[in-house]
């Protein structure tokens, strides 16, 4: 099996919580890490509050080999989400030279006010991330990564840095799809998720052009189990339309 990698993302901000701003960024993130071998195990969305933002990059540090941040590093007041991080690692927040310097080069020496120099602040020990949408870069810290909230910047720099993340097998997926309901599907469907403990097995119902259905659909990095699993389902749901 190797060695399953995993990560977490935070995304923070007011504006997502409060239901102004619909949230992008995680789909984005979610589907870049499965091309990687890296498995998106938790997403957390919490507010501009620097405790807050201390804390939960102090408890997932451990459990995850990635974190992921959307948000809060802009030119504003409320953009804390560097100098919260600089203080959840101990460490002094400066302005960073070359991030100096790729402001300066795009904004002018007249147009870079103090607000965007705001942008040039990051913690001492981090590696920048690019940003080839607006110049101001994110920055990599130990194992955490701290990225743009406006989606089109952030996916630019999530495309830079799944380029140097170090993951496992990908994990694959297959999808079958029947006329049947959750219910009726329930007890054979468990037994075959005991038979495969390394597919994941999720039953997801829709409904669609007036027919109830649902969608079965399997995980796995292991290619031989995910057939066969997926056979086993396919077997399961043509037993019980037969019937």
């Amino acid at each position: 099996m190797g060695k399953q990698y995993t990560a977490a993302m935070i995304v923070i901000g007011n504006e997502i919580l409060s239901g102004r701003t619909q949230d992008l960024n995680i789909n984005y993130v979610a589907k870049k890490l499965v091309e990687c071998g890296v498995v998106l195990a938790e997403v957390r969305i919490i507010p501009d509050v620097e405790s807050v933002i201390i804390s939960t990059i102090g408890e997932l540090y451990e459990k995850v080999d990635y974190i992921f941040t959307s948000g809060g590093i802009g030119p504003t007041h409320d953009d804390i989400t560097a100098a919260s991080v600089a203080k959840a690692f101990d460490v002094v927040l400066e302005e960073h030279p070359e991030a100096r310097s790729l402001l300066l080069e795009h904004y002018g020496e007249n147009d870079l006010s103090a607000a965007r120099l705001r942008m040039a602040r990051i913690p001492v020990g981090a590696e920048l991330i690019p940003n080839p949408v607006s110049v101001a870069p994110g920055f990599i810290i130990e194992n955490t990564h701290v990225m743009a909230g406006v989606p089109r910047i952030m996916q630019a720099m999530m495309d830079h840095v799944a380029c140097t993340l170090k993951g496992g097998a990908v994990i694959q997926s297959h999808t079958v799809s029947c006329t049947l309901t959750e219910s009726v599907i329930a007890k054979e469907l468990t037994a075959i998720q005991d038979d495969w403990k390394h597919v994941d097995i999720g039953s997801y119902p829709y409904f669609k052009d007036g027919v109830l259905g649902v969608n079965i659909v399997l995980r796995s990095s292991v290619e031989s189990d995910l057939v066969q699993a997926a056979g086993d389902v396919s077997d399961m749901v043509e037993g019980l339309i037969g019937t």
